[in-house]
């Protein structure tokens, strides 16, 4: 971090930083602990050109989450523009490994967020990001409508534009549409973390879970279920958690396959190969 940078955060923060010390583990940003002699803050920077855009949406789904009183999530602090990209600045939450009880907290947190519903459409009030990709959030009716024209038909039309799948792998919009319509109940909206594996939370130094980098919208709460499950690191304290206060609907195990679907195809579009198998698997096993 240059000297230029620091010396502007000093004045947006009516502070001295006194240490600036890397912090890895994005795949998309750089990050950096700054520490004053009271304070500690978590700066990203990104270079991309939308990279103010999709901080000012992050900083957007943070504080909508903050807003629910039912999970913590960091305190916003400034996004900006920075060279060719831009930076945010948030609070900085010290972080230590889940325990049992802490994951218990967690399921339950979570199942509150999912029982919030102020809203009467599916998706949100502005087009965020998955990632990097970008998330269209343009409202519908109805939970089929948006899954298909919202999810699954903009990842999959990029994948076929990167040459990762071919126009014979992608099932028609009717297709797919009559598929959902058979498998997804009747779907209260509900607020989504929307990008919900085990990188995307923490639990504090006092046993705090708190949610980060979200893609928020209002959509089926099986939705965030299904991404902690594809990757694993959330442990049966955290379901069973979950399930006293929303229990399993006939037919979960189907659709999860179908709400993991978004997210493969994502990391398809993001990662690479490796993705398309089960890409693959799942459209040839519903479509």
């Amino acid at each position: 971090m240059d000297k230029e940078l620091i010396a502007y955060l000093n004045y947006l923060l009516c502070t001295k930083i006194e240490r600036v010390s890397p912090i890895s583990g994005g795949d998309i940003s750089r990050a950096f602990l700054l520490e004053s002699e009271t304070e500690k803050f978590f700066c990203k920077i990104n270079g991309q050109n939308k990279a103010l855009a999709m901080f000012h949406a992050e900083k957007n789904g943070l504080q909508e989450l903050l807003k629910t009183n039912t999970i913590a999530a960091p305190r916003c602090f400034h996004v900006e523009p920075y060279e060719a990209g831009a930076f945010f600045m948030m609070e900085y939450v010290e972080s230590r490994n889940p325990k049992v009880e802490d994951m218990s907290v967690f399921g339950r947190q979570l199942a509150q967020l999912h029982q919030l519903s102020n809203s009467r459409t599916f998706g949100w009030e502005e087009n965020n990001f998955i990632g990097s990709l970008d998330q269209s959030n343009s409202r519908h009716l109805d939970w089929t409508s948006f899954y298909v024209q919202e999810r699954l038909l903009p990842q999959l039309h990029l994948a076929f534009e990167k040459g990762r799948l071919a126009k014979t792998d992608i099932p028609s919009r009717e297709k797919m549409v009559a598929v959902c319509n058979n498998l997804f109940p009747n779907v209260k909206p509900s607020l989504l973390h929307g990008d919900l594996w085990s990188g995307n939370f923490l639990i504090s130094k006092e046993g705090i879970p708190f949610l980060i980098d979200p893609a928020i919208y209002y959509g089926h709460h099986e939705v965030d279920i299904a991404m902690t499950r594809l990757f694993g690191g959330f442990g049966d304290s955290f379901y069973n958690s979950y399930r006293e206060i929303i229990p399993p609907e006939p037919g979960e195990e189907e659709r999860t396959d179908l709400y993991q679907l978004y997210y493969l195809l994502v990391h398809l579009n993001f990662f690479g190969a490796s993705y398309k198998p089960p890409v693959k698997r799942i459209l040839s096993a519903y479509f």
